[in-house]
């Protein structure tokens, strides 16, 4: 039974709606979700925050328009009108994103390592317009020593967390058809920046005695400078992530890249998709107004960050911290869809795009992938009539 959120609240006392929840394995999910539609079953809606489901579910006719639904004109969705227009598809609105989220990725340290080191605390660099790749290359430079233990950077989502700080996203939509960007000159920047930081022995994954295992217990024990995650590892007790990260954990976004024209970050959304045969499109619709309620509601914020402060251990700072952070993600929101391809390009993107942190030159990477890449979009784009 899902729990009762704000929006389910409003539904029910509203519109007398509840949420039944079909429950599967995640890896199976599409092949239940074709079969419920093939037998004349289909659920109404479709949770499309993984980033795996548009636009291909769209080409492959498991999801249809919402904008017969959804008017983005109204007052409870005119904030996101922009966002949810960046994907259009054929004209039409598939995914509907009822909020981007800023809570990604976020660059996580020790104050206490970074106080011992002589260094600026990256939170004051934030706040006075320092915190860039600059900055963030200068105190690993300064940080690193591989032979007394003192390591850079460690974790399995920094490198694209790195990427998204250029504001391009290795595929995208633009004028309503997929694009490769790993040919634009700023994925080529970044790739060389992270070249040149496993070069220098600033990526700790690999180096020295460090292993090929992510320690994040390494941020507690003064070994580790930077460790990029979702906040999710903070939506827990406090006992749980101080046991991880050390008394003196805190968190900034991720470094501005100074050429880029403005502030970007990681950015997740929260989305759905109406399902081809739902039976009761317009009850989604409903539901989907409620929840844009509750995310525009003060009151429902007051009640969620006091959970932050009381269930979880936070401090003012970090509520004020994950606030930018999501600030910085509604003001330049954009979403990589590499995955939204098809499994096969989304997979040989995320393993691919991590070889310049691994010690590969891009240009290497590079002629290896941009023709299969090319190909996949190729074939979605052809699908839909869009190429």
């Amino acid at each position: 039974m899902l729990p009762r959120t704000t929006e389910l609240v409003v539904f029910d006392e509203k519109y007398g709606g509840n949420i039944e929840w079909i429950s599967c394995d995640f890896g199976e999910r599409y092949e239940k979700l074709a079969n419920l539609i093939s037998g004349g079953d289909s659920p109404d809606f479709f949770y499309g925050g993984n980033m795996d489901a548009f636009p291909n579910g769209a080409v492959e006719e498991m999801f249809v328009p919402v904008d017969d639904y959804i008017d983005f004109d109204s007052e409870l969705w005119e904030d996101v009108k922009d966002v949810n227009d960046s994907l259009l598809w054929n004209g039409k609105h598939y995914c509907t994103i009822v909020q981007s989220t800023g809570d990604k990725v976020a660059c996580v340290y020790n104050r206490k390592t970074v106080a011992e080191a002589g260094l600026d605390d990256p939170a004051e660099l934030y706040e006075n317009g320092e915190w860039d790749w600059n900055a963030f290359e200068n105190m690993l430079d300064s940080f690193v020593d591989v032979k007394n233990q003192h390591y850079g950077i460690d974790g399995w989502w920094f490198e694209f967390a790195l990427m998204n700080t250029t504001g391009i996203a290795p595929v995208s939509i633009e004028d309503g058809k997929l694009v490769s960007n790993i040919g634009d000159p700023a994925m080529e920047r970044v790739q060389n920046w992270l070249h040149s930081l496993n070069q220098k022995g600033s990526i700790a994954i690999g180096v020295g005695d460090y292993g090929w295992t992510a320690h994040p217990e390494y941020i507690g024990e003064g070994k580790l400078l930077f460790y990029p995650v979702g906040l999710y590892e903070f939506y827990n007790e406090k006992e749980k992530w101080i046991e991880k990260y050390g008394e003196d954990v805190f968190f900034v976004p991720m470094p501005k890249d100074p050429e880029a024209d403005e502030y970007y970050v990681p950015v997740g959304m929260e989305s759905y998709l109406m399902v081809k045969g739902g039976k009761n499109l317009e009850g989604v619709a409903k539901f989907l107004d409620c929840k844009r309620f509750a995310i525009l509601d003060e009151d429902t914020k007051e009640i969620a960050d006091q959970q932050f402060l009381d269930d979880y251990g936070w401090t003012d700072e970090m509520l004020e911290m994950k606030d930018e952070m999501q600030k910085l993600a509604d003001e330049n929101a954009f979403f990589d869809l590499s995955t939204g391809v098809s499994k096969d390009c989304g997979d040989l993107l995320d393993s691919n795009l991590r070889n310049s942190a691994r010690g590969t030159p891009w240009n290497e990477t590079y002629d290896s992938i941009y023709s299969t890449v090319q190909i996949y979009i190729d074939e979605v784009n052809e699908k839909s009539g869009t190429e």
